[in-house]
């Protein structure tokens, strides 16, 4: 493969966004005086989840595959994705005429392969993880002849993502940090060459799930080192190897990556559909979720642009994660604890939950818990609040008003 350090000359990153021309979108920079606000500093988002296909991915699949040779062409493309990657080889490859295979974990989101089947390619599903799906799709390809796509680890593919990066610092002059969601690290890759390019003095930031975080121990010892995969909502950025062709770029020319937990990520795109109406999947929050833990890292800076890295989210795993999200910030409340087997106490429960101020969810109570005593129900409340504050509110109250639905019981 060839080096990396000969193929992100500014001409070179500028051809690779000419070939884009007429293919993909030139997404808008939305400004937000919500995150603004947080950080102390004005912030632009990069809005990658509008692009064609919902996310990113379709600039590098399109540049690596128009770049093939006519016999390469001919032979057809395979790729493994979780979803995102896979759309952009899929439209890109129809809007080409070539045939196209894709590989995807049998988790992924039924809208991502959905959307990959209707833009033409034929889709296999199999194993948990994107480097299981990487693996069939490499031995596929090998069988048959076939181009393997990589979703991060070439040279064409970081060219492709640089664009955005070029669109940031076109649209955005005043821009001194980038923020980006990292994965196997090509969005950053392509980013930092971009930066690199064109623009030294601005900084490249990346983020990723601290449940699958490769980045920040590779970058450590100076190599690429896996790491031992965990679940997160995050699955676009679930990498648990870095690419060694973006490794290079990240390498020199990402300052920082940060990691962010799956409350911070269930928050930031609860906020981004309610402050900005956004809508983004968990990875394409990654960005945002640094700016709201980690504000300190960002301060004195002219203007901070997160990039929102996709869009496709399963209104199944939408719903989880915005309850996720209203948990973590104290929007939803469940309650437990025991009050007197007397009539009339369960009025009083219902009148004191009403003085509050909050909405009551569900209810429940249980007389057969052996545990109880003979005067005893135990209660079961579920409340939506209007944040943690309100929530602090609640829990005192409640003390106040004789209800410990703490560790304690009640004897009211």
């Amino acid at each position: 493969m060839r080096d990396a350090a000969d193929d992100y000359s500014l001409a070179a990153l500028r051809d690779a966004r000419e070939l884009l021309a007429g293919v993909i979108e030139s997404t808008p920079v939305a400004e937000t005086r919500w995150l603004s606000g947080v950080v102390g500093t004005p912030v632009r988002l990069k809005c990658e989840n509008l692009q064609r296909t919902g996310s990113f991915k379709i600039r590098g699949a399109y540049v690596r595959i128009a770049r093939l040779n006519r016999a390469e062409q001919q032979r057809g493309v395979v790729a493994a994705s979780a979803g995102n990657h896979a759309q952009g080889v899929a439209l890109s490859s129809s809007l080409l005429g070539l045939r196209a295979t894709v590989f995807m974990p049998e988790s992924v989101a039924a809208p991502k392969e959905q959307a990959t089947r209707a833009y033409g390619a034929e889709v296999h599903l199999g194993g948990v993880t994107v480097e299981e799906a990487i693996t069939a799709a490499t031995e596929f390809a090998e069988r048959s002849g076939a181009v393997f796509v990589h979703p991060f680890d070439h040279p064409d593919i970081v060219a492709g993502q640089a664009s955005v990066g070029l669109e940031i610092l076109d649209q955005v002059p005043e821009v001194s940090t980038i923020v980006v969601p990292v994965g196997g690290g090509g969005l950053a890759a392509g980013v930092a060459e971009a930066v690199r390019a064109a623009r030294p003095d601005v900084r490249v930031v990346g983020v990723q799930a601290e449940r699958v975080a490769p980045y920040p121990p590779s970058l450590a010892v100076g190599r690429v080192s896996p790491v031992e995969p965990g679940h997160t909502m995050a699955d676009g950025i679930a990498v648990a190897r870095p690419g060694h062709v973006p490794f290079r770029s990240v390498r020199r020319g990402v300052d920082h990556v940060l990691t962010v937990s799956e409350a911070q990520l269930g928050q930031s795109l609860l906020l981004l559909l309610e402050r900005t109406k956004l809508l983004v999947e968990p990875a394409g929050a990654a960005a945002v979720a640094a700016l709201i833990a980690r504000p300190e890292v960002f301060a004195g800076d002219r203007c901070v642009v997160p990039i929102l890295s996709g869009g496709n989210i399963d209104p199944g795993v939408l719903l989880r994660v915005a309850r996720h999200g209203m948990t973590s910030a104290g929007r939803y409340l469940s309650l437990r604890g025991r009050i007197a087997d007397r009539p009339g106490e369960m009025a009083r429960l219902l009148a004191t939950l009403a003085r509050l101020r909050l909405n009551l969810l569900d209810i429940a109570h249980e007389r057969t818990a052996s545990a109880l005593d003979v005067n005893e129900v135990q209660v079961a409340v579920q409340v939506e609040t209007r944040g943690l504050e309100h929530r602090h509110e609640i829990l005192t109250g409640l003390l106040e008003a004789g209800y410990d639905f703490g560790e304690g019981r009640s004897r009211r």
